[in-house]
């Protein structure tokens, strides 16, 4: 076992005038199972990258030991490769039998590593690229966000495979895989960088009461710094008034006033100043302990949604749906059957390439088709990644998509994102001032607004396409995999809107606990 000790590190890139991690400290032992927690943006790939000293810095990072980071790069060239032959370049010092053992521990059929590796799914390349990081020995392995995109059954694989290991740092948004599989994490709060024993439920159960009692103690501070202020600005008001008194009276008014009394009138009015110091002392002090307690509250502010009512009970019915490709040689499914009726949540769930997705494209592309959207409804479609030009999949058996039904659509990818953040609230009809609110609101720092979306990260992606829907009143809320890369913290706020404003919704998501709190049903593939 060995320690890893930072020391107050500051980063910023070469550029930017925002500081990314600053005074940042913190000690951690190279056998834990450490989740990092932390926002978008607040530095948790960057901190992953600083480790492996890919970047210069100030401060220090001293460690009795190497770092590996997954995912390893590969080219489009390289996806001719098998993975026996990329694991060359990605683990050198590693032996083919040591990846074989954790290709076997993982579950994976050993033939995978002979494969193309192009041809491979994505849970797939994922398992193989965890075995090959966990082939190696004396190693602290760096492993960021391994779930994304991934179905559920590659996400248990994931899971059960990294909870049997040990010497590793895991960024990732899942609960559940937080959960389940460390017994550390490092939080990179608002202000501060903790480490605490336990999973994200424990941290969690932490931080509220942590929270609570700050804020109560803020509470307390606020009312004795204003009964303070009060007392003080009353003593002030006295001393002045019997100041002004000490020269000049009326004898025949103060009958009992002498010339003496000068002196009693200023000792009286000193000890009254004097009384006001000591107050302001008081006030001082307590706004000092006042100072940070608030600091690293997670103001998770409420969502607003504008769900539309529709007429009809049932707004899309399949009877015996099948789905195919052009040029495939068979249906990707057959005998489907759902209905989504108002108010209902429903989730697609299933492996990857079962065909979730082209339920979803089939619907877009029988509105379009069918003439039944508005230009606006068809442009929104177009912006958000989807065309109709007739690649979508040949529709078997019936699919019936109510006439006149509004859509909001977020795409599951996000690479067609470009350009500033006006032109798209121009494109797609938004009013900017509102946008940009509802982005604040999901914790989307100033500084983002003025660059282009070709440089954000690809949570911060995620999140313009969130605030676009939101903004945008429809029938059926329709969201494939919306919360790849979203934080923990907005993917329970996203939570909340959802069970406040029950929009109809179809949706392909593969976090296991926000299926739970919001489906009203899934349709298993």
């Amino acid at each position: 076992m060995a320690q890893i000790r930072v020391s107050d590190l500051t980063f910023s890139y070469d550029g930017s005038s925002d500081t990314v991690l600053e005074n940042v400290s913190f000690n951690i032992d190279s056998d834990w199972k450490l989740g990092m927690i932390g926002r978008n943006g607040k530095g948790k790939t960057t901190l992953l990258n600083l480790l492996l000293g890919r970047y210069e810095y100030k401060g220090s990072i001293s460690a009795g030991t190497g770092f590996d980071y997954f995912p390893y790069e590969i080219s489009p060239e390289q996806l001719k490769n098998t993975a026996d032959e990329l694991a060359v370049f990605w683990k050198p010092h590693a032996e083919s039998w040591q990846i074989l053992m954790q290709i076997n521990q993982i579950g994976l059929d050993p033939e995978l590593m002979y494969r193309p590796f192009g041809t491979l799914s994505h849970g797939e390349r994922t398992q193989v690229m965890l075995a090959v990081l966990f082939a190696g020995e004396n190693e602290f392995l760096l492993i960021d966000e391994p779930t994304n995109h991934l179905d559920t059954d590659a996400r248990r694989a994931v899971k059960r495979y990294l909870n049997s290991k040990k010497g590793f740092i895991l960024v990732s948004h899942d609960r559940d895989l937080l959960d389940a599989v460390c017994d550390h994490v490092l939080v990179l709060n608002r202000k501060t960088v903790e480490v605490q024993a336990g999973n994200f439920t424990s941290w969690w159960e932490n931080k509220e009461k942590s929270d609570a009692f700050a804020k109560a103690e803020n509470e307390k501070h606020l009312k004795e710094i204003g009964k303070l202020k009060a007392a003080a600005d009353r003593v002030g008001r006295w001393a002045d008034k019997s100041e002004g008194s000490k020269i000049g009276f009326d004898p025949v008014k103060e009958h009992d006033r002498y010339m003496d009394t000068r002196a009693y009138i200023g000792s009286k009015t000193k000890k009254m100043q004097t009384r006001v110091k000591a107050f302001e002392k008081r006030i001082d002090r307590e706004i000092e302990e006042k100072e940070g307690l608030l600091q690293d509250i997670e103001t998770v502010n409420d969502l607003k949604l504008m769900p539309m009512r529709y007429h009809k009970e049932v707004l899309v019915e399949a009877r015996d749906l099948s789905l195919r490709y052009e040029g495939a040689d068979r249906e990707l499914f057959t005998g489907m059957r759902f209905r989504i009726k108002r108010g209902d949540r429903l989730f697609l769930a299933g492996e990857n390439g079962c065909g979730k997705s082209s339920i979803i494209k089939a619907i877009l592309q029988k509105l379009a088709d069918g003439g039944m959207n508005t230009p606006a409804m068809r442009q929104s479609f177009v912006g958000n990644g989807f065309t109709d030009t007739g690649s979508g999949p040949v529709i078997g058996g019936t699919l019936d998509v109510s006439s006149g039904l509004v859509i909001s659509y977020i795409n599951q990818d996000t690479s067609f994102l470009s350009g500033s953040l006006q032109d798209f609230c121009e494109k797609h009809g938004l009013q900017y001032s509102v946008f940009l609110a509802i982005l604040r609101q999901l914790d989307f720092g100033r500084a983002q607004f003025v660059k282009d979306m070709e440089d954000f990260s690809e949570g911060q992606k995620k999140k313009v396409l969130i605030a676009a829907s939101l903004l945008t009143p429809a029938h059926l809320y329709i969201w494939d995999e919306p919360l790849n890369y979203i934080d923990v913290f907005s993917r329970m706020q996203i939570e909340k809107l959802i069970l406040e404003f029950e929009p109809t919704m179809l949706l392909v998501e593969h976090d296991e606990r926000f299926r739970e709190k919001v489906a009203t049903g899934i349709v298993s593939f």
